[in-house]
């Protein structure tokens, strides 16, 4: 099945630009008559017959459309550190669209290797796997922020987390870190979601040499629930894409 993705709809057109254009036209040879499917990276894919094309811009007109094409049943949000090689943080974008995200923060800690982190490359990875994987809504990549903004952020003043009450409103928000910690023993994943009768996550990835104790505690005096993700030592990336997989498991049918 060809996908195109076109953040230009409206009166009953989509208009490819771009590389889009140029893929449909010079790769797939597309011309006027024929029938396509576009996303618009919302969540709606639209039945479009081609009404002109050039390498430049395809116009289409829409035939149909269907809401909600590929969605899935929760809302994830993963802020994960990037890693020293970024390919494999790349390599968790792509995995993660694949399994089921919708937004990812880049977030820098005082372990983080990688200070800098670009999302035009990232915004285009998710473009293709989001065509891929039957989806149409492209997750949201943020600019980075360091880990301290993203727990002020999120997290919620005076909310320190209750290991036993962690059902309620509101995302449940989790940090998965390596070290252990007297006050707040960390409980797996799958646990503090079974504990939680909503359907919105936010968890936190860090960096190769994990977080520092001082934002662990941060995340925790805020609200974030203390997990991790099984016994075996995980890089940054593999951890991530394990926290898409336990959303994913735990919603599906």
């Amino acid at each position: 099945m060809e996908i195109f993705c076109s953040k230009e709809v409206s009166s009953g057109l989509c208009i490819l630009s771009g590389d889009e254009a140029s893929h449909c036209v010079k790769v797939l040879r597309h011309r006027e008559g024929d029938e396509i499917s576009v996303i618009d990276g919302e969540g709606t894919l639209y039945r479009c017959r081609i009404t002109s094309a050039s390498p430049a811009s395809v116009s289409a007109e829409i035939i149909s459309s269907e809401s909600g094409w590929g969605a899935h049943p929760y809302r994830l949000h993963l802020a994960v550190a990037p890693v020293k090689n970024n390919d494999r943080y790349e390599w968790f974008i792509e995995k993660a669209c694949e399994i089921g995200v919708d937004e990812i923060s880049p977030i820098i800690g005082s372990h983080s290797e990688r200070k800098i982190f670009k999302t035009s490359r990232a915004e285009k990875i998710l473009v293709s796997a989001a065509k891929q994987s039957l989806k149409g809504a492209v997750p949201q990549i943020h600019e980075p922020v360091s880990v301290k903004e993203f727990i002020l952020a999120y997290g919620d003043e005076g909310d320190s987390c209750d290991m036993e009450a962690v059902q309620g409103p509101g995302p449940l928000k989790m940090i998965a870190y390596c070290f252990e910690n007297e006050d707040y023993p960390r409980i797996s994943i799958r646990q503090a979601m079974e504990r939680y009768d909503g359907n919105e996550y936010i968890v936190m990835i860090g960096p190769e040499g994990d977080f520092s104790p001082e934002e662990a505690g941060l995340a925790i005096s805020r609200g974030f629930i203390p997990v991790h993700l099984g016994d075996s030592r995980l890089r940054t990336e593999t951890a991530a894409v394990t926290a898409a997989e336990a959303a994913y498991f735990r919603w599906m049918q």
